[in-house]
């Protein structure tokens, strides 16, 4: 299994679910957890957590670079309280009129701070922060997969890497997306 596929990000959601509360469906879900990955300042800390590695068994992660991008997903998702799907993270958290950046729930200069984050760590402090900024609900699956693939460190391909961050340019302001605009030349 790749961590690229719709079953990986399939298992990530569950994974999710599984540790929310929900009395509703009456779901304790595991509150102890949250609050673990939530407290973790690295993503190796996030290793040593015991779902951490559930997500790992669950997503058939193998090897470093694996196990590192999906600590960096749990250390994450902690911080989610509901899952809001349908729209991508970055056009959540971008300006509702393109004209006017104050509106923006995170500012274009803390959104350039987003996409110059390389490292795992710092992955994980700008991620949290746009969780908090998206008032802790965003699309769960489309955050797995941006935070499977942002990470530069022991990136084997910048391509993926610099695609997801463009569709995230693309999302932040309200402009479609990289496949749908057409390069013309003059």
């Amino acid at each position: 299994m790749s961590l690229n596929d719709k079953e990986s990000v399939r298992q990530i959601v569950l994974w999710w679910q599984g540790l929310q509360p929900d009395p509703d469906k009456k779901q304790q879900g595991n509150r102890g957890a949250l609050a673990r990955l939530r407290r973790c300042a690295s993503v190796t800390e996030a290793l040593f957590e015991p779902e951490t590695q559930a997500l790992v068994r669950n997503c058939g992660g193998k090897g470093d670079f694996e196990l590192c991008r999906l600590a960096l997903v749990a250390a994450v998702l902690a911080h989610v309280r509901r899952n809001a799907p349908g729209l991508p993270v970055a056009r959540q958290i971008g300006p509702v009129d393109t004209h006017d950046d104050a509106a923006a729930l995170c500012k274009p200069v803390r959104f350039r701070r987003v996409l110059d984050a390389e490292t795992y760590d710092e992955c994980l402090r700008v991620f949290r922060r746009l969780v908090v900024l998206a008032g802790n609900g965003v699309d769960i699956a489309d955050l797995a997969r941006a935070l499977l693939t942002w990470p530069r460190e022991e990136a084997r391909d910048d391509v993926v890497r610099d695609k997801i961050r463009r569709q995230w340019v693309y999302h932040y302001w309200n402009a479609g997306s990289p496949d749908t605009v057409s390069d013309t030349t003059v």
